[in-house]
């Protein structure tokens, strides 16, 4: 085979394989890597939508946040509100933000995306943590 066209060839296998490997790499937001409870958040909702804690142990929840700046209803963006805790962190699209507190009596308190899909109204947009002693 000419060394041209064996060049041409090798070089257009080596572009393909790097091509692929961007296509096919597994998908995870950029931002900082994520720590404790991850919490994955988009217009579907939390997943998972339950966190457990003990009463008085620091909680840290990594929120990524799998929506694009496309997202039509609320430019992507989601936040993490936990309620009666002053508590709130937003998330911009494609990123990974991190929050962490300490809830120091047992029950269940309410944590909601209240930046697009219905907010705080669409149950999938709710979750919960769970505090035991």
């Amino acid at each position: 085979m000419d060394p041209l066209r064996l060049g041409f060839l090798i070089l257009g296998g080596v572009v393909l394989l790097a091509a692929a490997g961007l296509l096919l790499r597994p998908y995870f937001p950029t931002g900082e890597s994520p720590q404790g409870t991850v919490l994955r958040i988009s217009m579907s909702g939390w997943q998972p939508s339950v966190v457990e804690a003990k009463v008085g142990e620091a909680v840290t929840v990594s929120i990524v946040n799998l929506d694009n700046a496309y997202h039509t209803d609320g430019g992507g963006w989601h936040n993490f509100v936990l309620e009666g805790q002053n508590l709130e962190q937003r998330v911009p699209p494609k990123q990974t933000g991190t929050v962490s507190f300490v809830l120091n009596q047992p029950g269940e308190y309410l944590f909601y995306c209240d930046i697009c899909c219905g907010g705080k109204e669409n149950p999938f947009m709710r979750g919960k943590v769970v505090v035991s002693s």
